[in-house]
């Protein structure tokens, strides 16, 4: 999901507590609650948020590797001011890089990787609004079908921009635009149709789709900033 720590790296309870930090300081970047320019104090964090320091130091550097936080020297972490600008030329990269990788990638991705993320999508949007959305699950899903899908188009350099370029956004995930997760799902699902009948137009279209969709989330997200 993401550079830093990198939540597979931490076993299950200690990547679950990480998530909750990570998510609690989220939303208070995200609300407006943490102001731009406001300089992280992670005790001080950790006892506000009565978590103890280790998950909120995992969370904190998370959110560092995604761009919301940025390194000051020795003075520590500071929150960014978020620019709807910076996010917009960032999905522009991603809409030209993305759908061509798609292209390329149909007839490439094996038929049963794409049959286990058809049956995952599935599930996932026959859950949708009846529980807690499984944020990892939805995370773990994005993250395979957009790496497949990169992986299968041959361009190991691409793949790598891609995957960066997919952290600066993916901060703007289901949690802060919840209401997201059926379209994200339905999108997903016509892409790897796409990409499963060797349709390389019919790949990148819905490519494009998908991330117009997440473009526009965004813009209305940053909105009521």
């Amino acid at each position: 999901m993401g550079s830093g720590t990198g939540w597979g790296m931490l076993n299950v309870p200690d990547r679950r507590l990480a998530l909750q930090a990570y998510e609690r300081i989220l939303d208070l970047i995200m609300t407006g609650a943490a102001k731009p320019g406001t300089l992280v104090n992670e005790r001080r964090l950790a006892d506000s948020l009565a978590m103890s320091r280790t998950p909120v130091r995992d969370a904190l550097l998370m959110l560092e590797s995604e761009g919301l936080l940025i390194r000051q020297g020795a003075r520590g972490l500071q929150i960014r001011h978020v620019k709807v600008e910076d996010f917009i030329d960032v999905l522009q990269i991603r809409l030209l890089l993305e759908q061509e990788t798609a292209r390329i990638a149909a007839g490439r991705v094996p038929a049963e990787e794409l049959a286990a993320l058809t049956a995952r999508l599935e599930a996932l949007l026959a859950a949708a609004g009846r529980g807690p959305t499984d944020r990892d699950e939805v995370r773990a899903v994005d993250d395979r079908l957009h790496g497949l899908i990169a992986d299968a188009a041959g361009n190991e350099q691409m793949a790598t921009i891609i995957r960066n370029l997919r952290r600066q956004t993916q901060i703007f995930d289901l949690k802060s635009v919840p209401e997201r997760l059926p379209g994200t799902c339905r999108e997903h699902l016509e892409i790897v149709r796409a990409v499963a009948d060797g349709n390389g137009e019919a790949a990148a279209a819905a490519m494009r789709v998908h991330i117009e969709g997440v473009r526009q989330s965004i813009v209305a997200r940053l909105a009521r900033i």
